[in-house]
């Protein structure tokens, strides 16, 4: 139950316990039972609501860092993780396979103020070897969640012959 519970969650962290105990065939306090220890197992982390900021009049930089280290001994990656996902500015970091081993993704103000991060605090940290900054210009989809409805549409000119 509790792997059905955390799919529809997921999708809708908004969705009511009588909704969601109707969905699974129980009670409504069986599901409250649930999510609360679940809060209390840290399976669930926090709610967050998905804004798509392209349609309001903040300006926001979102970037995505490619980062080599040079593990340390005993921790391993766990170390110079915990460094970087310190900063304030740090939304996410993932341990990586192939060409790089973190993936640091952070927000900001202005691009000057995201390349400001990476060469003022991420590169001057004594385990990271290298760093590579990737804009993202625009999100189509996030989360499982389509942010720019209709830009699947084939907008090209029809020709016949």
């Amino acid at each position: 139950m509790r792997e059905k519970i955390l799919t529809f969650i997921e999708k809708n962290s908004r969705i009511e316990l009588k909704e969601l105990a109707i969905i699974l065939g129980v009670e409504e306090a069986t599901v409250a039972n649930e999510l609360e220890q679940m809060e209390k197992e840290n399976i669930i982390c926090g709610y967050h609501t998905m804004i798509d900021w392209e349609k309001t009049s903040k300006e926001r930089v979102s970037a995505l860092i490619e980062v080599r280290v040079t593990p340390q001994r005993g921790q391993g990656f766990d170390r110079i993780a915990q460094r970087i996902y310190n900063y304030s500015e740090v939304e996410s970091v993932f341990l990586m396979s192939g060409g790089y081993d973190l993936l640091v993704t952070l927000e900001g103000k202005t691009l000057r103020e995201v390349s400001q991060f990476v060469s003022d605090k991420l590169s001057t940290l004594d385990s990271v070897i290298s760093t590579t900054t990737h804009f993202i210009l625009r999100k189509y989809k996030d989360h499982g969640t389509i942010l720019c409805q209709g830009a699947s549409d084939d907008q090209r000119m029809k020709v016949s012959f």
